[in-house]
């Protein structure tokens, strides 16, 4: 029989033992200790070994997780630079005004979040005081990521240091009347306040790692040395279940960012109940960075376990902290003492002997109240030994009690994520503990009262006296006045106006060819970042490799298989490329640190982010919504765009949707361009209103999603006549007529019609034209439809301001004024694309779209399958026309037959 606890051959080291006789002796000795005092002091010299060894530079194995204990012993806690106790102070204020604001908004009905920041009050005081640095000394600051639900501490930090008020507060939660403050951190909602929207849980980790690594391409780039910037994360353990949250560890890692700390909040609950029920939640997280090669430094127990541990001397105090699981924990914090000594200490005979030695006061104390992240010296080694730490990202991991210093309906209960507010008793009570100057007459019809030591009482000093000291106030959101950027010479765009003669050339690729040109402008070229995910060469962008580069922190440390050729794949220090890999989610948080890097570190940059097109709105959707709300600007790309054009991919490519999505998102200007200088009129203008010179009313604050289709056609030449570059902007042109078409008409007083097509649809639509003249007798204008959204955003505005009494024409009716017959609408899309428009054409309209769900087959029977090729059109505008008896009824049932519909 084999013996389980023997090495077997498969774990062996694969080199050979050079000296086999020392081996065995250091395994004597193993065996000897493990005999004499047991396995427990065996495994601890074995972990205190590796430590050593790791500590050393030694290529061993990392140890995935550490005792459950704090990473920096207290002897090692470095002195704090300031004074605790008016710290102290401070930190009562701010726990008092969060929890009486959400109080106070609580009769509104209003809602908010308590117990988050009580938790972790000394993790944002300690940062506050001593490391966070602000925006108004050299360089760019740091980027503080604050965790959504702790928002009331921070408007109460806010309000301490007087820029907020008590109307302020009042009005937490209630904007509508513009002087309230958001629920959560808003930039577009409280521009000066907040940088970074962090409440859509899992996308604020994600954003901070890419936030930290686009620090570094500004810096290797030489646009601007943030070198000095750090990126602070703050996070939930419950908030580290969502994919997002841990999705690029390993890319933080990999390039060093030691500039990147992530501080977890480990109250070891979620929102409706532990985090980790039956397991360590701590244990978890540091196993996984720890893998991923993160610095991990635990901040888990507070000075009152100081005794405990010197009394430990078997190690069956660390045993029993590993044991017991989360929720465990979670039921010390409401039991009394006896309870404690029974189920905590009553385990292990040794436990029970140490137990002898402590008062009843001393376990509640430790059980109950001490933890390492509501300690000011606890957090702050921990903080200072993030920032010191070279070569990696850091978390922290600190415990804390969810509910903390709230009383005990509040702690630690799985319910206190919805509980909004504490009654007048509760509120005595936690005055009383935070030893604040606050009377019970202060309480006037039982409203609680805001607390403040006055504007020039020593907290406010010190708290202002420590800013000041930092860098000014933070969080604070800084977008100085830019001088515009100069634009681009008028060749690059002009270039795509005289057409592509015979050649073949898709929208995707006159795009690059833009974007190519573009690069080389001498002085905003550096200034574009392209992002992409790994599908460069599918959209033609391989020529950009040797002569733009891919950014790498190491830049190109082997010889590329292709450095032969032409167009060889080239990594760089200061490579302009960023690619991403197969990471959408990555690319879009590449996307939106550089597209609002103008206020985060008053640089512009232009941004563009291309992508398959199916995989860019309905996989990201949430971070497009990210980016509104932090005000970025730059141009999303949905490449391979449209429900017919890329149908060999099947079902799941193909996209009939995506500006249905767009549509939702108020800072997304949609635009679906038939032909290559649409694209380029449209990314000319939005040059201009993103980073030049914008219009008086018109918001700068938006971003551009274009859709660009893989069908290589014959670019027309760009039609001459006024109003042309307005309405592709604005949405709509008429590209031609039927007479201008030189199509002939066969009839006199021919029936007219007038096809709409966006995208690559306008192609079928121009068919559709040549067919209905020489086969039907019916002449049809062609309009190009670029943008449906913004024509119904636009006739949307007509109609507000109608009801303010002004008078205003939408630009749709205005343009379609006076045109003959029916209107037939077209798209590569759903119908609901084409339809936002429908209420506002005057005359007769209809629709034809790509409904339902893709297939796999040739664009043409993908066309005919959806009822959008050229004859489909035919048959709808005939039917169209005979509805109005313009065309006899026969004319459609033999339409039908003639194309085999």
């Amino acid at each position: 029989m084999t013996d389980p606890t023997a090495i077997q051959p498969s774990e062996l080291d694969q080199l050979p033992d050079r000296d086999p006789e020392e081996t065995a002796e250091w395994q004597a000795s193993l065996d000897a200790v493990t005999k004499a005092a047991g396995p427990h002091r065996a495994a601890y010299l074995m972990r205190r070994t590796l430590e050593r060894a790791e500590g050393n530079g030694l290529a061993l194995p990392k140890l995935l997780e550490t005792d459950y204990v704090n990473t920096i012993p207290t002897a090692a806690e470095p002195t704090v630079d300031g004074d605790e106790e008016m710290e102290r102070r401070i930190t009562a204020w701010n726990r008092w005004n969060a929890a009486a604001m959400v109080t106070r908004g609580a009769k509104h009905g209003v809602g908010g979040h308590i117990a988050t920041f009580a938790s972790a009050a000394w993790l944002y005081e300690t940062g506050f005081n001593h490391f966070f640095k602000g925006k108004e000394a050299d360089g760019s600051g740091d980027q503080l990521y604050i965790q959504g639900h702790a928002s009331p501490g921070i408007y109460a930090r806010a309000f301490l240091d007087g820029r907020l008020t008590e109307a302020h507060l009042d009005n937490f939660r209630q904007e509508a009347g513009g002087n309230g403050l958001p629920s959560y951190p808003h930039p577009r909602r409280l521009p000066w306040l907040w940088e970074f929207p962090t409440v859509s849980m899992g996308l604020g980790p994600l954003s901070a790692i890419y936030q930290a690594r686009f620090n570094r391409y500004l810096t290797n780039r030489n646009i601007k040395d943030v070198s000095a910037s750090h990126v602070w994360a703050f996070l939930g353990d419950g908030e580290m279940d969502e994919p997002e949250s841990t999705a690029a560890l390993a890319l933080a890692s990999r390039e060093g960012l030691d500039n990147l700390t992530f501080v977890i909040n480990c109250n070891l609950q979620r929102l409706d109940g532990p985090v980790r029920a039956n397991f360590k939640i701590v244990q978890e997280l540091e196993a996984q960075f720890r893998g991923a090669g993160w610095n991990v430094v635990k901040s888990l127990w507070g000075n009152a376990w100081d005794e405990l541990f010197q009394l430990d001397t078997t190690g069956a105090l660390v045993r029993r902290l590993r044991q017991v699981p989360d929720a465990q924990v979670q039921t010390y914090q409401t039991r009394d003492a006896a309870y404690i000594r029974q189920d905590f200490f009553g385990s292990d005979p040794a436990l029970v002997e140490l137990a002898k030695l402590l008062s009843d006061d001393k376990i509640l104390e430790c059980f109950h109240l001490s933890r390492g992240g509501h300690e000011a010296r606890k957090v702050y080694a921990a903080y200072k030994a993030a920032v010191e730490h070279k070569g990696a990202p850091t978390v922290i991991l600190a415990q804390t009690v969810k509910g903390h210093t709230l009383g005990t309906g509040f702690a630690s209960k799985n319910a206190n994520h919805q509980m909004k507010k504490l009654s007048t008793d509760e509120f005595k009570q936690m005055r009383d503990l935070l030893e604040l100057p606050i009377k019970d007459s202060d309480f006037v019809d039982g409203v609680v009262p805001y607390g403040h030591p006055g504007a020039d009482s020593p907290e406010v000093r010190y708290l202002q006296e420590r800013r000041a000291a930092l860098g000014g106030p933070a969080p604070a959101r800084r977008t100085q006045p830019l001088a515009p950027l100069p634009a681009p010479a008028d060749k690059a765009f002009a270039a795509f106006d005289k057409g592509s003669g015979s050649q073949n050339v898709a929208t995707t690729m006159a795009f690059v060819r833009l974007v190519k040109d573009l690069v080389r402008d001498k002085t905003s070229g550096r200034r574009w970042v392209p992002i992409v995910p790994d599908e460069a060469r599918t959209f033609g962008m391989e020529s950009l490799f040797p002569s733009l580069g891919i950014y790498s922190p190491k830049g190109q440390t082997y010889e590329p298989v292709d450095r032969d050729q032409l167009m060889y794949y080239k990594e760089a220090k200061d490579g302009q490329i960023l690619n991403e890999g197969i990471t959408e989610a990555g690319s879009m948080a590449d996307f939106i640190a550089a597209s609002t890097a103008y206020s985060t570190h008053g640089e512009a940059m232009i941004p563009f982010y291309i992508f398959y097109s199916m995989f860019g709105w309905q996989r990201t959707a949430d971070q497009m919504w990210q980016l509104g709300d932090q005000l970025g600007r730059g141009f999303l790309v949905g490449a391979t765009a449209g429900r017919t054009t890329l149908t060999g991919e099947g079902l799941q490519h193909a996209d009939g949707h995506s500006p249905v999505i767009a549509a939702t998102n108020p800072a997304a200007l949609s635009y679906d361009p038939a032909f290559a200088y649409e694209v380029a009129t449209i990314v000319k203008d939005g040059l201009r209103r993103m980073y030049g010179e914008a219009a008086p009313g018109e918001d700068q604050n938006v971003f551009y999603y274009l859709t660009v289709y893989n069908e290589p056609i014959p670019q027309p030449a760009k039609p001459s006549g006024l109003g042309i570059d307005e309405g592709i902007v604005k949405g709509l042109y008429r590209f031609n007529t039927a007479e201008s078409a030189g199509v002939q008409v066969n009839a006199a007083n021919a029936a007219r019609i007038q096809l709409l097509g966006s995208g690559t649809a306008i192609h079928w639509v121009l068919e559709a034209q040549k067919l209905l003249a020489e086969e039907w007798g019916v002449a049809a204008d062609v309009w190009s439809a670029t943008s449906w959204t913004e024509l119904r955003r636009d006739a949307l505005e007509a109609d507000a301001a109608l009801l303010r009494g002004e008078e205003r024409v939408p630009f749709l009716r205005q343009a379609l004024q006076g045109a003959e017959g029916p209107v037939l609408a077209v798209s590569d899309y759903m119908r609901q694309v084409p339809d936002q428009i429908a209420q506002w054409v005057e005359q007769d309209y209809s629709s034809l779209g790509a409904d339902g769900f893709g297939l796999s087959d040739t664009r043409a029977a993908a066309r005919r399958h959806f009822g959008v090729d050229a004859q489909s059109i035919v048959v709808a505008a005939l039917a169209q026309l005979a509805r109005r008896g313009e065309v006899p009824a026969s004319a459609v049932k033999e339409a039908r037959a003639r194309y085999g519909l």
